[in-house]
């Protein structure tokens, strides 16, 4: 099953709502992430995981509950036009079988299931394999924001009947209660909510045949062009992983993927990205991983990462980052 490894600005754009003050803030947020203040603009911009996450990692060090926040305001308007494909879905059921169907187009970080065990239908979120720091953060989004979705399918609070999450309690449990008012449980084997498994056979109240066809349909073609896509870049991505210590040029590396320099540059502007980016997302990922090996020196991974000298590579950490390797080490 696919999941997305871009996504929109829309995460960003809350936490800053949400959390940016003043604009000394704003920078602090954006810190490490390659995003600027003017990115967030541009309705066509499209971002990669990676800094998405690094945005959000900045703002939990403001806020511990930022992912329940966050949870509460990702309505299903904000899922474009899957979010009203599900609107006009029939019932409550199909509209969760629609939204299963698109995982990319949800972009989540987990992988969905909806199943029914005796008199309950569970929703889960499982198979997280991102920032291990950042996985509580992404359960509380994912499933405070599903629980609004389910709400606003319906015209109504959907009734649960337990929750249950896989970490220890956080200090704030308390907040819970206005995304899953029930009995919660953690520490448990899994993170997923449960409501009563007839309410999947409730009409919706914005049914609407005619228009539900036409929105599907294009959420069909979104699908398979943002699917194309995704698989492209990931080709892109991993001819540069493979070559990080000689990473190729522009031309050397359109030539590995059988087109034009200027068809590569246009694709990966489409895609919300360039050469060098790239290139800068998957050498961080790489010095991230060898920082946290005390066996390999600043100047051992300067040359893995294809730095002539240690120096160049200490300086673009810390444009990366916002500190520098020797402190992010420690």
């Amino acid at each position: 099953m696919l999941h997305a490894h871009l996504t929109t600005l829309h995460v960003v754009a809350l936490i800053l709502e949400l959390l940016a003050e003043r604009p000394d803030t704003a920078e602090a947020l954006l810190a490490g992430s390659g995003i600027k203040p003017a990115d967030l603009a541009s309705g066509e911009r499209r971002i990669t995981r990676t800094q998405e996450l690094q945005v959000c990692a900045n703002a939990l060090a403001l806020r511990a509950d930022l992912g329940l926040q966050l949870g509460r305001r990702l309505h299903v308007s904000s899922y474009g036009l899957l979010g009203y494909a599900a609107l006009s879905s029939a019932t409550f059921g199909d509209a969760w079988r629609l939204l299963l169907q698109y995982p990319a187009l949800l972009g989540t970080y987990f992988k969905l299931d909806l199943t029914v065990e005796g008199e309950l239908a569970w929703v889960g979120a499982a198979e997280y394999r991102h920032e291990p720091a950042l996985e509580r953060f992404n359960v509380e989004m994912c499933l405070a924001s599903l629980k609004l979705i389910c709400d606003e399918l319906l015209g109504q609070p959907l009734p649960l009947a337990a929750a249950q999450f896989s970490y220890p309690q956080p200090a704030y449990a308390k907040r819970y209660a206005a995304s899953f008012p029930c009995p919660l449980q953690f520490d448990a084997a899994r993170n997923a909510f449960a409501f009563p498994a007839d309410w999947l056979r409730r009409r919706l109240p914005l049914a609407d045949p005619v228009t539900h066809l036409e929105v599907l349909d294009r959420c069909r073609k979104q699908n398979a062009e943002f699917t194309t896509r995704q698989a492209w870049l990931q080709r892109v991505r991993e001819e540069l992983a493979s070559h990080l210590a000689e990473p190729p040029g522009l031309e050397a590396l359109a030539q590995q993927m059988h087109c034009s320099p200027r068809t590569l540059r246009r694709h990966l502007q489409e895609l919300g990205t360039h050469y060098q980016e790239l290139l800068d997302e998957l050498r961080f990922e790489r010095a991230k991983t060898l920082l946290g090996q005390e066996d390999w020196p600043i100047c051992r991974i300067a040359e893995e990462l294809g730095f002539s000298e240690s120096a160049s590579f200490r300086h673009a950490f810390q444009r990366w980052s916002g500190v520098a390797p020797s402190r992010f080490r420690a």
